[in-house]
Protein backbone atom coordinates (compact mmCIF):
# COMPACT_ATOMS: atom_id res chain seq x y z
CA UNK A 1 0.00 0.00 0.00
CA UNK A 2 1.62 3.12 -1.01
CA UNK A 3 1.88 5.78 1.76
CA UNK A 4 0.27 9.22 0.20
CA UNK A 5 1.50 13.06 1.16
CA UNK A 6 -1.31 15.50 0.10
CA UNK A 7 0.63 19.29 -0.53
CA UNK A 8 -0.94 22.00 -0.56
CA UNK A 9 -0.63 25.98 -1.08
CA UNK A 10 -2.34 28.37 0.69
CA UNK A 11 -3.38 32.38 1.38
CA UNK A 12 -6.14 33.22 3.26
CA UNK A 13 -8.27 30.32 2.36
CA UNK A 14 -9.87 29.98 6.44
CA UNK A 15 -13.44 30.06 4.17
CA UNK A 16 -12.63 26.77 1.99
CA UNK A 17 -9.36 25.12 4.14
CA UNK A 18 -11.51 23.26 6.30
CA UNK A 19 -13.69 21.62 3.56
CA UNK A 20 -10.21 20.69 1.82
CA UNK A 21 -8.89 19.18 4.43
CA UNK A 22 -12.28 17.26 5.18
CA UNK A 23 -12.52 15.35 2.31
CA UNK A 24 -8.27 14.21 2.91
CA UNK A 25 -9.38 12.65 6.11
CA UNK A 26 -8.96 8.84 5.68
CA UNK A 27 -7.13 8.99 2.68
CA UNK A 28 -3.60 10.74 2.95
CA UNK A 29 -0.87 10.04 5.18
CA UNK A 30 0.38 13.45 5.75
CA UNK A 31 -0.61 16.81 4.62
CA UNK A 32 1.54 19.72 3.84
CA UNK A 33 1.00 23.52 3.41
CA UNK A 34 2.80 25.84 1.78
CA UNK A 35 1.59 29.61 3.11
CA UNK A 36 2.45 32.96 1.57
CA UNK A 37 1.62 35.08 3.97
CA UNK A 38 -2.06 34.12 5.40
CA UNK A 39 -3.34 36.86 7.81
CA UNK A 40 -6.80 35.02 8.85
CA UNK A 41 -6.93 31.81 10.47
CA UNK A 42 -5.43 29.76 7.65
CA UNK A 43 -2.37 28.62 9.34
CA UNK A 44 -4.11 27.41 12.70
CA UNK A 45 -7.14 25.25 10.69
CA UNK A 46 -4.56 23.67 8.91
CA UNK A 47 -2.42 22.43 12.13
CA UNK A 48 -5.69 21.47 14.08
CA UNK A 49 -5.96 19.37 10.94
CA UNK A 50 -2.59 17.53 11.47
CA UNK A 51 -0.94 19.64 8.73
CA UNK A 52 2.72 20.15 8.49
CA UNK A 53 2.82 24.34 7.61
CA UNK A 54 5.99 25.90 6.00
CA UNK A 55 6.56 29.47 4.85
CA UNK A 56 6.91 30.79 1.46
CA UNK A 57 6.63 33.88 -0.54
CA UNK A 58 5.07 33.64 -3.69
CA UNK A 59 6.40 33.89 -7.13
CA UNK A 60 4.76 31.37 -8.80
CA UNK A 61 2.47 28.56 -8.41
CA UNK A 62 4.61 25.74 -9.70
CA UNK A 63 7.37 26.84 -7.67
CA UNK A 64 5.44 26.87 -4.72
CA UNK A 65 3.80 23.31 -5.06
CA UNK A 66 7.42 21.85 -6.01
CA UNK A 67 8.73 23.49 -3.12
CA UNK A 68 5.35 21.49 -0.90
CA UNK A 69 6.76 18.36 -2.51
CA UNK A 70 10.13 18.84 -1.31
CA UNK A 71 9.00 18.69 2.43
CA UNK A 72 7.08 15.08 1.50
CA UNK A 73 7.88 11.98 3.29
CA UNK A 74 6.66 9.96 1.11
CA UNK A 75 7.13 9.36 -2.57
CA UNK A 76 3.34 9.53 -3.94
CA UNK A 77 1.88 13.04 -3.81
CA UNK A 78 -1.48 14.38 -4.18
CA UNK A 79 -1.71 18.29 -5.43
CA UNK A 80 -5.20 20.03 -4.25
CA UNK A 81 -5.94 23.30 -3.74
CA UNK A 82 -7.65 24.95 -1.64
CA UNK A 83 -10.93 25.63 -2.72
CA UNK A 84 -11.12 22.15 -4.21
CA UNK A 85 -12.08 18.69 -2.41
CA UNK A 86 -12.39 14.74 -3.28
CA UNK A 87 -15.63 13.51 -3.98
CA UNK A 88 -16.95 10.60 -2.58
CA UNK A 89 -16.07 8.62 -5.90
CA UNK A 90 -13.19 10.21 -6.20
CA UNK A 91 -11.89 9.47 -2.68
CA UNK A 92 -12.96 5.65 -2.98
CA UNK A 93 -11.04 5.90 -6.51
CA UNK A 94 -8.14 6.68 -4.59
CA UNK A 95 -8.58 4.20 -1.17
CA UNK A 96 -8.80 1.44 -4.02
CA UNK A 97 -5.70 2.31 -5.89
CA UNK A 98 -4.06 2.48 -3.00
CA UNK A 99 -4.87 -1.68 -2.25
CA UNK A 100 -2.91 -2.48 -5.68
CA UNK A 101 0.25 -1.71 -7.35
CA UNK A 102 0.74 1.25 -9.03
CA UNK A 103 1.66 1.12 -12.95
CA UNK A 104 1.74 4.71 -14.04
CA UNK A 105 4.03 7.51 -12.90
CA UNK A 106 0.83 9.46 -12.11
CA UNK A 107 -2.98 9.33 -12.50
CA UNK A 108 -5.34 12.23 -13.54
CA UNK A 109 -8.96 12.57 -12.97
CA UNK A 110 -11.70 15.01 -13.84
CA UNK A 111 -12.33 18.44 -12.56
CA UNK A 112 -15.61 19.60 -12.05
CA UNK A 113 -16.38 23.44 -11.33
CA UNK A 114 -19.14 25.77 -9.21
CA UNK A 115 -19.05 28.88 -10.64
CA UNK A 116 -20.90 31.59 -9.06
CA UNK A 117 -23.29 28.79 -7.03
CA UNK A 118 -23.77 26.50 -9.84
CA UNK A 119 -22.09 23.38 -11.29
CA UNK A 120 -20.28 24.25 -15.02
CA UNK A 121 -20.96 21.39 -17.44
CA UNK A 122 -19.81 22.82 -20.44
CA UNK A 123 -17.35 26.09 -21.59
CA UNK A 124 -14.34 24.64 -21.73
CA UNK A 125 -14.53 23.72 -18.21
CA UNK A 126 -15.52 20.11 -18.12
CA UNK A 127 -14.53 17.61 -18.18
CA UNK A 128 -11.35 19.15 -17.00
CA UNK A 129 -8.69 16.38 -16.64
CA UNK A 130 -6.05 17.25 -14.31
CA UNK A 131 -2.94 15.05 -13.39
CA UNK A 132 -2.42 15.52 -9.38
CA UNK A 133 -1.67 12.35 -8.09
CA UNK A 134 2.12 11.28 -9.03
CA UNK A 135 5.12 10.19 -7.64
CA UNK A 136 7.74 12.93 -6.93
CA UNK A 137 10.49 11.36 -8.45
CA UNK A 138 8.82 11.29 -12.08
CA UNK A 139 6.78 14.51 -12.21
CA UNK A 140 6.91 17.95 -10.98
CA UNK A 141 4.80 21.13 -11.76
CA UNK A 142 5.50 23.40 -14.74
CA UNK A 143 4.60 26.99 -16.03
CA UNK A 144 3.80 29.97 -14.02
CA UNK A 145 0.70 31.47 -14.22
CA UNK A 146 -1.66 27.81 -14.93
CA UNK A 147 1.08 25.20 -13.42
CA UNK A 148 0.42 21.50 -14.20
CA UNK A 149 2.22 18.31 -13.49
CA UNK A 150 4.78 17.24 -16.64
CA UNK A 151 5.17 13.40 -16.09
CA UNK A 152 8.12 11.30 -17.43
CA UNK A 153 5.81 8.56 -18.86
CA UNK A 154 1.99 8.01 -19.93
CA UNK A 155 -0.23 8.93 -16.82
CA UNK A 156 -3.44 6.69 -15.66
CA UNK A 157 -6.38 7.89 -14.91
CA UNK A 158 -9.02 7.27 -12.12
CA UNK A 159 -12.97 7.95 -11.55
CA UNK A 160 -14.33 10.14 -9.62
CA UNK A 161 -14.52 14.32 -9.65
CA UNK A 162 -12.11 16.45 -7.91
CA UNK A 163 -14.71 19.33 -6.79
CA UNK A 164 -13.62 22.99 -7.67
CA UNK A 165 -15.51 25.88 -5.60
CA UNK A 166 -13.91 28.97 -7.94
CA UNK A 167 -15.41 32.66 -7.99
CA UNK A 168 -18.33 33.44 -5.61
CA UNK A 169 -18.52 36.64 -7.28
CA UNK A 170 -18.40 38.52 -10.38
CA UNK A 171 -16.10 40.98 -8.53
CA UNK A 172 -13.87 37.66 -7.40
CA UNK A 173 -13.66 36.74 -10.40
CA UNK A 174 -12.56 40.30 -11.95
CA UNK A 175 -9.87 40.77 -9.46
CA UNK A 176 -8.19 37.04 -9.78
CA UNK A 177 -8.53 37.76 -13.72
CA UNK A 178 -6.55 40.97 -12.69
CA UNK A 179 -4.13 38.60 -10.69
CA UNK A 180 -3.26 36.25 -13.21
CA UNK A 181 -3.23 38.14 -16.16
CA UNK A 182 -0.12 40.34 -14.26
CA UNK A 183 1.50 37.28 -13.83
CA UNK A 184 1.22 35.85 -17.50
CA UNK A 185 2.45 39.21 -19.40
CA UNK A 186 5.34 39.46 -16.86
CA UNK A 187 6.10 35.77 -17.73
CA UNK A 188 5.99 36.73 -21.50
CA UNK A 189 7.80 39.65 -21.50
CA UNK A 190 10.79 37.68 -19.74
CA UNK A 191 10.60 34.80 -22.15
CA UNK A 192 10.82 37.81 -24.60
CA UNK A 193 7.53 37.61 -26.19
CA UNK A 194 7.47 40.67 -29.01
CA UNK A 195 4.03 40.37 -30.49
CA UNK A 196 0.63 41.80 -28.46
CA UNK A 197 -1.41 44.09 -31.15
CA UNK A 198 -2.46 41.36 -33.24
CA UNK A 199 -3.28 38.82 -30.32
CA UNK A 200 -5.09 41.19 -28.28
CA UNK A 201 -7.24 42.27 -30.96
CA UNK A 202 -8.09 39.12 -32.85
CA UNK A 203 -7.89 36.63 -29.82
CA UNK A 204 -10.63 37.74 -27.53
CA UNK A 205 -13.79 37.47 -30.17
CA UNK A 206 -12.22 34.04 -31.08
CA UNK A 207 -12.44 33.08 -27.27
CA UNK A 208 -15.81 34.16 -26.35
CA UNK A 209 -17.30 32.26 -30.02
CA UNK A 210 -14.95 28.86 -29.02
CA UNK A 211 -16.50 29.06 -25.54
CA UNK A 212 -19.77 29.53 -26.30
CA UNK A 213 -19.94 27.33 -29.15
CA UNK A 214 -17.20 25.34 -29.71
CA UNK A 215 -17.38 24.78 -25.86
CA UNK A 216 -21.15 24.35 -25.55
CA UNK A 217 -20.82 27.22 -23.34
CA UNK A 218 -24.52 28.19 -24.37
CA UNK A 219 -25.83 25.10 -22.27
CA UNK A 220 -24.36 26.40 -19.34
CA UNK A 221 -26.51 29.62 -19.20
CA UNK A 222 -25.58 33.09 -17.78
CA UNK A 223 -22.68 31.52 -16.45
CA UNK A 224 -21.34 30.43 -19.76
CA UNK A 225 -21.59 33.70 -21.33
CA UNK A 226 -20.00 35.26 -18.17
CA UNK A 227 -17.46 32.53 -18.55
CA UNK A 228 -16.73 33.49 -21.77
CA UNK A 229 -16.91 37.43 -21.78
CA UNK A 230 -14.10 37.09 -18.81
CA UNK A 231 -12.35 34.64 -20.58
CA UNK A 232 -11.67 37.16 -24.01
CA UNK A 233 -11.41 39.89 -21.01
CA UNK A 234 -8.21 37.67 -19.42
CA UNK A 235 -6.79 37.65 -23.35
CA UNK A 236 -7.29 40.95 -23.88
CA UNK A 237 -5.65 42.08 -20.69
CA UNK A 238 -2.80 39.95 -20.27
CA UNK A 239 -1.50 41.18 -24.37
CA UNK A 240 -2.33 44.60 -23.19
CA UNK A 241 -0.35 44.36 -19.99
CA UNK A 242 2.10 42.59 -22.11
CA UNK A 243 2.13 46.18 -23.99
CA UNK A 244 3.14 47.97 -21.18
CA UNK A 245 5.63 46.36 -20.12
CA UNK A 246 7.46 46.57 -23.47
CA UNK A 247 6.89 50.36 -23.43
CA UNK A 248 8.54 50.70 -20.28
CA UNK A 249 5.85 50.81 -17.47
CA UNK A 250 5.82 48.87 -14.55
CA UNK A 251 2.71 46.59 -13.40
CA UNK A 252 1.03 46.95 -10.04
CA UNK A 253 1.05 43.63 -7.97
CA UNK A 254 -2.43 43.19 -6.41
CA UNK A 255 -2.62 40.77 -3.41
CA UNK A 256 -4.41 37.78 -3.86
CA UNK A 257 -8.43 38.01 -3.45
CA UNK A 258 -9.65 36.07 -0.12
CA UNK A 259 -12.67 33.78 -1.55
CA UNK A 260 -15.87 35.21 -2.03
CA UNK A 261 -14.55 39.14 -2.10
CA UNK A 262 -12.76 41.71 -4.46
Amino acid sequence: MPALTAILIACNEELDLPRTLASLQGVADETIVVDSGSTDRTCEIARAFGARVYARQLDSFAEQKNYAASFALNDWLLAIDCDEELSPELRSSILAWKQRTADKPGYDFPRRTNYLGGWIRHSGWYPDYKVRLYRRDRGKFADVVHEAVTLDGPAGRLKGDLLHYTMRSYAEHKAKLDFFSTMAAEDMFAHARRSWRAAMIFAPPWTVFQRLVFQLGVLDGRRGWLIAWLSATYIYTKYRKLGRLRAGEKLTHRPWPNPGKA
